[in-house]
């Protein structure tokens, strides 16, 4: 029979489950790669995902014209664009990845039926998770709130060993209907990485000489101390099994600190699946009662970098630069926005989510929440990151600040680039800071106390 691979968020040819179960299907008649841009997607999407999501387009096309076919994309409503494809080649079933996303559900809830009364079968085998959300239950069958437990029982469960690519198959393409994979335009300075998957491959074995010390470098915005793979994760050029597999042969903590990581992946899709409405609610809806200021002014210092606290500064201006943001600075920023400027966290999602090259909703809102404190786990309120402190001890040298802010850069002139005096900021045209942080820090408090009741 003829089979339909509808490629999402898994744009590879090695270690696809859902490939492999097409393939097994087309074994005799061929399969149709297909691909749609939904403009329920495209449209919300940033500059860096938009334009990496391109790249990671036509680096899948170009590995399958090398095996004399090609990816055929279409652009539309799935529900209708997906049945047109399928019975355009006489397709009898149409594989995918499984999504658990809030739309991913519910748009392929519609496909599927909109397939089965054209006599089509959908069939999701697999997912972009090393573990299936909602597979990962206590000894009641229920779900964990708290991610220890859950990450236990993540191991315990385990994952398949990674398979490769499909062989030998006919591979088909459609004769009308497509277009033409997009080229957006980036925002001038924007450099985003390579996609695809082979850049994705190069980029993990690169990461798996350092792993060893990621314990102690993750922490290090000055240094090259993390894998840059949850853009590859993000678009499904690796799957994360294929991580854990390579780290199965490392014993040292950084490698088990990083396994962690992908846990933590897998727990934060999880929650979102079972709690959809926390993809822009408060996951503890007591913290909608606490007093916010309206975003404004601030807001947009914030975003452009320019609140004069450099650590803060620094990792903004690096999201605007590389769509990428090194983690710790993206707890200080969040922490910045929520309990300095007093700003709801969905406006610090949303700005993320907008150049993130690997916004991904489950962990980039849920990051968001543990920060604002209203997420899981043990995210207290009183937690409050000190803008300095933080720049001091990540950054101890200043490098991270220096790079990504110019006028803190010259050493002569700006001695302490954490901490520079008002004589250095008027010389080098840096701003004052704009608010005073110890204050601040006592003004989100109070506001705590007044919803703990």
């Amino acid at each position: 029979m003829v089979s339909v691979m509808w490629f999402r968020r898994d744009l590879r040819l090695r270690d696809n489950p859902a490939l492999l179960e097409a393939c097994a299907d087309g074994a005799e008649d061929g399969v149709l790669p297909l691909f749609v841009l939904d403009p329920h997607l495209w449209g919300p999407a940033g500059p860096s995902r938009q334009a990496y999501l391109a790249g990671s387009l036509r680096s899948l096309d170009a590995s399958f014209r090398q095996r004399q076919a090609g990816l055929s994309v279409v652009r539309g409503d799935p529900v209708r664009r997906v049945v047109l494809a399928a019975k355009s080649v006489g397709a009898q079933r149409v594989h995918v990845s499984a999504d658990f996303g809030p739309y991913g559900r519910e748009r392929d809830e519609a496909v599927e039926e909109a397939l089965g009364e054209a006599g089509i079968e959908l069939v999701r085998t697999g997912s972009p998770y090393a573990v299936d959300p909602g597979r990962v239950l206590n000894g009641s069958g229920e779900a964990y709130k708290v991610f220890t437990p859950f990450s236990r029982a993540w191991a315990d469960i385990g994952w398949d060993d990674p398979a490769d690519a499909p062989t030998g198959t006919t591979w088909l393409r459609l004769e009308e209907g497509t277009t033409d994979i997009p080229d957006p335009r980036l925002p001038a300075d924007l450099e985003l990485p390579e996609p695809g998957e082979d850049s994705a491959r190069r980029q993990w074995e690169e990461f798996l000489d350092r792993v060893d010390d990621y314990d102690t470098d993750r922490d290090r915005p000055d240094r090259d101390g993390t894998s840059r793979m949850s853009v590859h994760l993000k678009y499904g050029e690796v799957h994360p099994r294929t991580l854990l597999a390579d780290l199965r042969r490392k014993r040292s903590k950084g490698a088990q600190t990083y396994r962690t990581e992908l846990a933590w992946r897998d727990f934060y899709a999880d929650v979102l699946a079972r709690r959809p409405d926390s993809a822009r609610d408060y996951y503890k809806p007591e913290f909608a009662r606490m007093d916010y200021d309206r975003p404004g002014e601030q807001l947009e210092a914030w975003q452009e970098g320019r609140t004069g606290f450099p650590i803060v500064d620094a990792g903004m201006r690096q999201l605007r630069a590389t769509g990428w943001m090194h983690n710790r600075l993206r707890m200080i920023t969040a922490s910045f926005l929520v309990k300095d400027l007093h700003v709801e966290w969905q406006h610090g999602a949303k700005h993320f989510l907008h150049w993130l090259v690997d916004g991904d909703l489950a962990s980039n809102n849920h990051g968001w929440q543990w920060t604002a404190g209203s997420g899981t786990d043990a995210s207290p309120f009183f937690r409050v990151f000190n803008p300095t402190t933080q720049g001091r001890r990540f950054d101890p040298d200043g490098a991270y600040v220096r790079r990504w802010v110019p006028e803190l850069a010259d050493p002569d002139q700006v001695p302490d680039p954490h901490e520079p005096d008002a004589d250095t900021r008027d010389l080098v045209g840096y701003p004052a800071p704009m608010l005073d942080h110890k204050e601040e820090r006592q003004e989100a408090l109070d506001r705590y106390e007044r919803i703990k009741g």
